[in-house]
């Protein structure tokens, strides 16, 4: 029994002796073995003036001028000159008009798949779910209702519009 008490003396022991505390001892560091401060480096002049007007371009790519013509609810294009997609080749992340991102899954969400996006703005906020249907994708708000469509128009890249016409650009 005492063997026992003695073993697990032992234990107790060695495990505290990890616990050491360490800390820096101020009276051991000295400013000699500090680096030297850097020099100020001198600065070329700056130069000022009036900047040339906006050229009048978006910040927005312009919205698709070919293919089918506008159909559906909200103006969403309809894909009828888009490529075949399938749902498989849909899932995972993809880039929104090179500005923030879509998330796309096979996991069941009322008559589509999960679906929503991050750091988006205006009605892709909505997006919650997302179907196919033919060779459209339709973009989906929590309650079923169309928030826009794409469709495919090269390998990794789909374009098409949100219910209110504003351009979307999925790419990888």
């Amino acid at each position: 029994m005492q063997l026992r008490y003695a073993m697990t003396g032992v234990a107790v022991v060695l495990s505290l002796a990890g616990c050491q505390r360490t800390a820096y001892n101020d009276a051991s560091y000295s400013s000699a073995s500090a680096p030297a401060p850097l020099t100020a480096q001198p600065v070329p002049s700056v130069q000022g003036g009036q900047l040339p007007p906006p050229s009048g371009a978006s910040q927005f790519p312009a919205a698709p001028t070919t293919g089918a013509p506008m159909a559906g609810q909200g103006g969403a294009m309809a894909a009828n000159g888009g490529l075949d997609v399938t749902k498989e080749s849909l899932v995972g992340s993809w880039r929104v008009n090179g500005s923030c991102d879509m998330f796309l899954t096979l996991t069941n969400l009322g008559s589509g798949s999960r679906g929503g996006t991050r750091g988006c703005v205006g009605e892709l906020t909505a997006m919650r779910s997302w179907e196919v249907s033919g060779k459209q994708v339709v973009l989906k708000d929590v309650n079923g209702d169309q928030v826009g469509s794409v469709y495919k128009t090269a390998d990794n890249a789909f374009s098409g519009q949100t219910k209110s016409g504003q351009p979307i650009a999925l790419s990888r």
